[in-house]
């Protein structure tokens, strides 16, 4: 058995043989125990025969060429293209997930590709980015290092669009080889990651401070949900957990649509607005998406407009040799 995805399962240090032929995997929080023939959480993570399996090795769901800063990324290669990659399975189980055709669902199409291919993709297509994206790509772990450690050596930079929901030991591993993240930081209630997600709160937070400790360009999505995390007082703390880590953090306040198993109203485009002015009394980069907005990024020391952004319409000339052309300070935005 020399297939890709049998070598990178024997290779992976997050399967864990235990007795009678069970298995537990130590990427997420969920830990999960899986007897053979079963799966984890997330759907693709496996046993057979009290080894641990990775089907789904290189199975990709979707392929694109987007704008970065539709991960979303606003301070990370402002106006450039990045490749997307999608893939299946999802170890949360978000009621109002806006992707979950793939992340809840095991059983679409796609493609295999191995990590090769994905590189010469972005080099044939000229994008200077990677982004794992669109369902859960961290449960895809040994894939993603495979296609990360390739993109480094070809000068392709690595971004990861994530739920940040794993163990340390598997955090570590990733940021390593990323150049950005977004991470979703869906609450900032433990109860509704635990009831209502299925997920941890305090490893999503570990995730975006080691991130942010590894000097991984960092930056934050919250879907705000009606009935779920759209509370001034939730926003609040979000705003203020994020000051908290590092205040040049870019925060995303996105529009939700009903969706999947979640059927409250649309979010109001009006009290996006106002709560994504309310953050920028705590944070200098907010920015309401899924809506019609103005979403410029004005330089902090001279209030010039560094990035001016109409849609996917994005207009860098506000920056020369990577500061501001107004003041000349440098603009916290990776060029």
């Amino acid at each position: 058995m020399d297939t890709p995805e049998y070598s990178a399962a024997l290779r992976s240090p997050l399967f864990v043989t235990e007795a009678g032929e069970k298995i537990r995997c130590e990427l997420c929080p969920n830990n999960c125990e899986v007897n053979s023939g079963g799966f984890g959480v997330c759907g693709v993570r496996g046993n057979k025969g009290g080894k641990g399996i990775i089907p789904f090795y290189g199975f990709i769901t979707a392929l694109a060429v987007d704008p970065v800063e539709k991960k979303p990324l606003y301070h990370f290669k402002p106006g450039t293209k990045i490749l997307s990659i999608g893939f299946a399975g999802c170890n949360l189980r978000c009621p109002f997930c806006q992707n979950w055709h793939i992340s809840q669902n095991i059983n679409v199409s796609g493609k295999w590709m191995r990590s090769g291919e994905i590189i010469s993709a972005a080099l044939r297509q000229n994008t200077p980015s990677v982004a794992y994206t669109y369902s859960e790509p961290l449960v895809h772990i040994e894939y993603l290092l495979d296609c990360m450690m390739l993109a480094r050596r070809h000068g392709i930079a690595n971004v990861l669009v994530t739920n940040g929901c794993v163990n340390y030991k598997a955090a570590v591993k990733i940021l390593k080889f990323a150049d950005a993240v977004n991470v979703d930081l869906k609450s900032y209630s433990a109860e509704t990651y635990k009831s209502c997600l299925g997920g941890n709160l305090q490893t999503v937070l570990d995730f975006i401070e080691l991130a942010d400790k590894m000097r991984v360009h960092t930056e934050i999505t919250t879907l705000v949900v009606p009935d779920l995390n759209d509370s001034n007082n939730e926003l609040c703390a979000i705003a203020d957990y994020i000051a908290s880590v590092n205040r040049d953090i870019p925060w995303h306040l996105s529009a939700y649509h009903p969706d999947y198993r979640w059927n409250a109203p649309p979010t109001d485009p009006d009290f996006l607005i106002r709560a994504a002015g309310e953050a920028r009394k705590k944070l200098p980069f907010v920015y309401p998406g899924n809506i019609a907005a103005d979403n410029d990024t004005l330089c902090t020391i001279c209030g010039a407009a560094l990035v001016k952004r109409h849609g996917y319409d994005v207009d860098v000339s506000g920056i020369i040799a990577g500061n501001c052309a107004s003041c000349g300070k440098s603009p916290l935005i990776v060029m």
